[in-house]
C-alpha cells in the first residue's frame, strides 16, 4: 500500500506550469525561479521520495536519489525547431541502480496541467541493448507476453506500445513465435490520467499501483542488460 505522506501537488504549482506555457521565456521565468523550486520542483522531489518508499516493497533495485530522478526544467534545444527554453511539465525517471540512466528499462511519471502520465519500459536504446532485449524475448516469448498481458496491466496501463519495424529484424526468423514482438523498437506501457489527479491525495496511490503492476515487465526487459553488465564488470 502506498504511503499517505504525499497529499498531492499544490494547485499553485499546476497554475505555475500553466503560466510557464504562456510565458516560456527567460525574462518571465528567471525572476520566478525560486517560486518554481517551491511550487513545482519541491513537490516533485517529495512525490518521488514517497514513491521510492513504496517501491522498497516491490522494486527496491529501482530506488535512488530523488534529486537525480527528477528532470531539469531546462530543455535541450540544440536539435529542436522548438526553441522555447523550459519544459512545461515536471517529470521523473526511476531506473535500475546497476544500470546507467537511460541504458535500460525504467519507470516514468510526468505531471502537467494537461494530465498525469505514468509509464514504464524501454524507450530509446542503443542497437546492442535492443538486440539483447529482443534475444531475451525470442528465447521465451510466452513469459514476456505474460508480463503485460495480465488483467491488472491491461486495466491500469492498456496495451503494449512503441515504435515498430516494418520487417522482422535481421537474425530473427519471420516464422518465429516472437516475430511480431521483436519488430518492436520500443517496449512501452503508458497511460495518461486526468489532470485533476495531480492535486489529489490519490496521486501517489495511482502511480504506485501502476508501477507495481508494470514491475514484471520492466524487470524482464532489464534482465539481459543486468547480466551483460555483470559479465563486463566481473560482478556488481
Amino acid at each position: 500500500m502506498a504511503s499517505s505522506a504525499f497529499k498531492g501537488f499544490p494547485a499553485e504549482g499546476i497554475a505555475f506550469m500553466r503560466e510557464l506555457k504562456r510565458h516560456n521565456d527567460r525574462e518571465w521565468f528567471t525572476p520566478r525561479l525560486e517560486t518554481y523550486k517551491e511550487l513545482v520542483r519541491g513537490p516533485m522531489l517529495e512525490l518521488v521520495h514517497a514513491v521510492h518508499v513504496s517501491m522498497l516493497r516491490f522494486a527496491p533495485a529501482y530506488v535512488g536519489e530523488p534529486a537525480k530522478c527528477v528532470y531539469r526544467v531546462y530543455r535541450d534545444t540544440r536539435f529542436s525547431k522548438d526553441k522555447t527554453p523550459y519544459k512545461t511539465n515536471t517529470s521523473a525517471l526511476f531506473w535500475r541502480n546497476s544500470l546507467d540512466k537511460n541504458a535500460g528499462a525504467a519507470y516514468f511519471v510526468s505531471i502537467s496541467p494537461d494530465g498525469v502520465g505514468i509509464g514504464g519500459g524501454l524507450y530509446m536504446s542503443e542497437p546492442s541493448v535492443l538486440l539483447a532485449v529482443r534475444q531475451q524475448i525470442a528465447a521465451d516469448p510466452r513469459a514476456f507476453r505474460a508480463t503485460f498481458g495480465t488483467k491488472a496491466v491491461k486495466r491500469l496501463m492498456g496495451e503494449l506500445q512503441g515504435e515498430r519495424a516494418v520487417r522482422v529484424p535481421k537474425g530473427f526468423r519471420a516464422d518465429h513465435p516472437a516475430a511480431e514482438l521483436v519488430k518492436q523498437k520500443q517496449f512501452l506501457l503508458y497511460n495518461q490520467l486526468d489532470a485533476g489527479l495531480a492535486t489529489s491525495s490519490k496521486l501517489l496511490r495511482e502511480i504506485v499501483s501502476r508501477f507495481e503492476a508494470m514491475t514484471p515487465f520492466v524487470e524482464f526487459l532489464d534482465r539481459p542488460l543486468v547480466k551483460r553488465k555483470v559479465r563486463s564488470t566481473g560482478g556488481l
